[in-house]
């Protein structure tokens, strides 16, 4: 019988991000966590057979998830499911399967494990997205464009310039992710309501060994800390921080792909378009931004459900309840797959970007007249001119000559205005002036300049990372 398949798997997310929140990675750490403890219990006194924990280690990857539907389907218990099948995968390790624990202990911090590992896949896709912006920046750090405020013509920057602006979001995005990777922490072995009580009964008494069983557990899930108090699950603000983590990332990516949108109406610069692309069944004509789009909407899915953790955060029960669960089962694996989609698109718009410079010469140069009037301010004012004065005439110049241009499609002459004006005229405001005025790479400021400084300081963030970037496969557009 057909059935729903989620597009976030099967057309937008990575084969690696998919794999690595699938059904069968998951039991995969569910299998390990109830090793980590048998060996962990056995270390420190328990009568766990030798036989069972070979087994579990044999059976590791075998899970037979249809048969565990099965189970779950008579015990209305997925944990439970997983415990019955794991037990027929490793026949002596039944009777001390999951000894102590709650279910918590594997659904819990295998979400810890599993989240570890997407946020490190989503920093390395951000590395990826970073490399290839600064490739960008600088092969056009030099190359003047129309710079826009409130997306009217501004003062003009650099095409490499701008890029940093995007690249700089990143950076601190790559700054946030290491942060929260460093402080996951271990849900740890606390039992059903965080008190350590069924494990304090295994050991007699014994705190001590109580905390040594989950230094054990923890050390070998690769963990250096638990989390200090929990009830019977870690604290849904780690959710939210994760949550909020990816929707700064998201917000990032978003932003880039409307600046793209924009350019590309400019048609300044514009995605990748493939030979064969069609850019609507009815235009045969138009080049729509159709990757930057799709960043934008899947963006827009991530930045959602940033306040859906905040909403399970906030409605926590005492030591805990179950209606989080469906929708963290929903939500935490929708953020990832959502965010990666979109940095795999991302990084293939930023490694294709076509830069059409003569259309961006031409644009800078009929605004160049307008753009000019700031420098002559700052010239004029140097020579003992009043600024409030000049910026007064300069406006009145300037709104005249755009008037004139529009109304009479005549060229602008807010330079021969500002020229014939007896204010700028006293300070001794010349031709020079104005044909300095009106160079765009000297309009454009220290915008070379600094994107070299930025990308040196990036290039040594992302260092520590790039190894780890390296060996991910070249990113495909799955559809």
């Amino acid at each position: 019988m057909a059935g729903y398949v989620h597009p976030l798997g099967s057309r937008y997310a990575s084969p690696q991000m998919a794999s690595l929140l699938s059904p069968e990675v998951r039991v995969g750490v569910w299998r390990r966590l109830w090793l980590a403890l048998a060996e962990s219990q056995a270390e420190l006194g328990l009568e766990i057979p030798a036989r069972a924990i070979e087994e579990m280690k044999v059976a590791l990857d075998t899970a037979d998830l249809e048969r565990a539907r099965e189970h779950e389907e008579r015990t209305r218990h997925d944990v439970m499911a997983h415990i019955l099948l794991f037990g027929e995968d490793a026949p002596a390790a039944r009777g001390i399967l999951h000894l102590g624990a709650t279910s918590a202990f594997v659904t819990d911090n295998a979400d810890l494990v599993v989240m570890r590992d997407a946020l490190r896949l989503v920093r390395s896709r951000i590395v990826r997205c970073l490399r290839a912006l600064a490739d960008f920046a600088s092969e056009h750090a030099d190359l003047p464009t129309l710079g826009f405020t409130h997306f009217q013509a501004a003062q003009p920057t650099t095409v490499g310039k701008r890029a940093t602006l995007w690249a700089q979001d990143l950076l601190l995005d790559l700054e946030e992710i290491g942060h929260r990777i460093e402080s996951l922490r271990f849900r740890g072995v606390t039992g059903a309501t965080g008190t350590q009580a069924s494990f304090l009964e295994l050991f007699d008494g014994d705190g001590n060994r109580v905390d040594a069983l989950d230094q054990a557990v923890r050390t070998r899930m690769g963990f250096r800390e638990s989390y200090l108090a929990t009830g019977q699950t870690y604290p849904r603000k780690v959710d939210q921080g994760v949550a909020g983590t990816l929707a700064g990332i998201a917000a990032s990516l978003s932003k880039t792909a409307h600046d793209i949108r924009l350019l590309s109406h400019l048609q300044e610069v514009q995605e990748p378009f493939g030979s064969e692309q069609v850019g609507s069944s009815a235009m045969p004509y138009k080049r729509n931004p159709m990757r930057s789009e799709r960043v934008c909407a899947l963006t827009r899915h991530v930045i959602a459900l940033a306040q859906n953790s905040a909403v399970t955060a906030a409605t926590q029960w005492l030591e805990r309840t179950l209606d989080d669960s469906a929708n963290r089962r929903l939500s935490i694996p929708d953020a990832f797959l959502a965010l990666d989609g979109a940095l795999v698109v991302s990084e293939n718009i930023f490694r294709g970007l076509v830069v059409n410079r003569d259309v961006i010469a031409r644009r800078l140069e009929a605004e160049l007249p307008y753009l000019a009037c700031e420098t002559l301010l700052m010239r004029a004012t140097s020579r003992g001119a009043d600024r409030q004065e000049l910026h007064s005439r300069i406006r009145r110049h300037a709104m005249a000559s755009r008037k004139r241009e529009l109304e009479r499609r005549l060229a602008p002459d807010v330079l021969h205005r500002i020229s014939e004006d007896p204010v700028f005229r006293a300070v001794g405001v010349a031709e020079d002036d104005l044909r300095e005025a009106a160079d765009a790479r000297r309009a454009a400021g220290r915008a070379p300049e600094q994107v070299r400084i930025f990308l040196g300081r990036l290039d040594s963030a992302i260092e520590p990372y790039r190894s780890e970037a390296d060996r991910l496969p070249e990113p495909a557009l799955r559809v």
